[in-house]
């Protein structure tokens, strides 16, 4: 069993990250954070396999929780840099450009309905397969993919109307666009 601290250490960027990209306010996504490592700390651990995705799922349960309660999807994005890896070193310049963009960024998913940024966020910005975001968040596979492909679809849509995509790019502009969209996502 791995030592609360430990387990602390390992795992407080990624909820933190995943709060924060569910519910786009800085204070919510930190006091939810705190939440989720109470629950964690609470709970025997011994016979979980998979602890990455255990953390997810109560994760994303809190948030989703959160976001049930306060009944409002419109919520203030704040900048934070500390949320954001590998930013030693780099110059100021392209830390306030990764800043403004991963800012911007926030912004388009927050259009995204709750359910579908969850399913997204598990994707693109932690990687898990449809089945582990299935299990996860205790739905259908089906319901995974249909999710994944309509806030793929629906942020298209959203990118299209603020300019940044279009379907004749071509070249640099076209590279620069998935590189940005890629990148948002994680």
């Amino acid at each position: 069993m791995e030592s609360n601290r430990v387990l602390f250490e390992t795992y407080q960027r990624d909820v933190y990250r995943t709060c924060y990209y569910m519910v786009h306010d800085a204070a919510d996504a930190e006091d939810l954070t705190q939440d989720v490592f109470i629950t964690l700390f609470r709970t025997n651990r011994e016979q979980i396999v998979q602890m990455k995705a255990w953390i997810m799922k109560i994760t994303v349960n809190h948030c989703l929780n959160h976001l049930r309660r306060r009944r409002s999807l419109r919520m203030k994005v704040s900048a934070n840099p500390h949320l954001f890896t590998g930013t030693e070193g780099k110059p100021v310049d392209r830390l306030a450009e990764e800043r403004e963009s991963a800012v911007e960024w926030a912004g388009y998913l927050n259009q995204l309905p709750a359910k579908i940024r969850a399913v997204l966020t598990l994707r693109y910005m932690h990687d898990f397969s449809l089945a582990e975001i299935s299990e996860l968040l205790d739905i259908p596979l089906g319901t995974v993919k249909s999710r994944a492909h309509k806030g793929l679809r629906l942020m298209k849509q959203i990118l299209l109307e603020a300019g940044i995509y279009a379907p004749d790019m071509k070249g640099d502009k076209y590279e620069e666009s998935r590189t940005c969209i890629e990148a948002s996502t994680k």
